[in-house]
Formats: C-alpha cells, structure tokens, sequence
C-alpha cells in the first residue's frame, strides 16, 4: 500500500507581501490609512489566491495559513437527530511567532 504523498505548501513570505504592497502604493499620496488598507488587502489576496492551501510567514509576528478540513459523512443535527453530510472546506489558521506566543503566556506582561 502506498503511502499519500504531501503536496508542497506554497509559503508567501514578508518579501512577497512587500513587493504586493508595493505595487498598491507606487506612485500614490501616501496616508496613514491608505498605507494600512494596503497592507490588509495584499494579506487577503495573497490568502484568497491559495489554491487549496497557502501560508504566509511573517516572522517574529507569526504564520497565516490556509488549511482544507475533510468531509464530515455522519455528522448529526442535534435539533432533529438525523445525520447529515458536512462536505469539507477551507479555512484559515493564525499561529503567533514566539515574541506574541510569549506575550500570551506570561498574561500581557511586556517580553524582551
């Protein structure tokens, strides 16, 4: 029986999303907030472009990944008792980098 193999991940890093960011900026008047708006937006695109699954790795801050969930085939209404099928889908995971994590875990204190 062969073994499934794992398909590559594509990882966008904190160049990517500079030069996406770039691209919306060039040749604007800069403000606070369109600087901002921009830096959301490139997020979102490059996360909504994951075909199925993506990451972006923003170290020091953490990784914004995109992971597919598997079907459900006997998943139960709780209301009624019936099972149901629940078809698998995307969704979007944060984990914080180890300066945040810490953060957390020490209940707001502020970490070196």
């Amino acid at each position: 029986m062969e073994k499934p193999t794992k398909t590559k991940v594509k990882t966008y890093t904190r160049h990517d999303v500079e030069l996406r960011l770039v691209d919306k900026l060039i040749g604007k008047r800069l403000t606070k907030k369109l600087i901002v708006d921009s830096l959301f937006d490139s997020l979102r695109e490059l996360l909504m472009e994951a075909d199925p699954v993506a990451r972006i790795e923003i170290r020091e801050f953490g990784v914004f990944e995109i992971k597919k969930t598997k079907p459900k085939p006997k998943a139960r209404n709780l209301k009624t008792g019936e099972f149901i099928f629940v078809p698998g889908r995307r969704k979007i995971h944060f984990k914080p980098g180890k300066h945040l994590r810490e953060f957390l875990k020490k209940g707001g204190e502020e970490v070196s």
